[in-house]
């Protein structure tokens, strides 16, 4: 299991990555050309942020510490996962799009979860 934890954190640090480097990329990868506004752009670099703390900060602490970095990342994925059913259910967003987004979080959550059971 920690070796996929690991392979998440390196992919949250990836794509977190992308999009401080390329938001304009990042969403049109999510299938949102048509929505694309500097606010978005803005946004996106945000998200990049925040993602790749949540994965260096993981990938960099010590076993001990990685139990709470898994603890936060289920708490940031579980609260991506629902605002995407949200948006899902709302019907706001182009529903394709958002069901691939909070189907990734969800799975990220879902991970996080499971390993959080595990190291119980």
């Amino acid at each position: 299991m920690e070796r996929a934890l690991e392979t998440l954190a390196a992919g949250r640090v990836a794509w977190g990555t992308l999009a401080l480097a390329a938001p304009g990329l990042n969403v049109k990868l999510a299938g949102m050309s048509d929505r694309d506004t500097p606010e978005l752009r803005y946004l996106i670099r945000v998200f990049g942020s925040r993602a790749v703390a949540l994965g260096a900060g993981y990938l960099m602490s010590d076993p001990a510490a990685r139990r709470r970095w898994r603890r936060l990342c289920l708490l940031v994925d579980a609260c991506d996962t629902a605002a995407g059913l949200v948006h899902l259910a709302r019907g706001d967003v182009p529903r394709k799009s958002m069901a691939a987004l909070a189907m990734m979080t969800g799975t990220y959550a879902a991970l996080d979860a499971l390993a959080l059971r595990q190291d119980s």
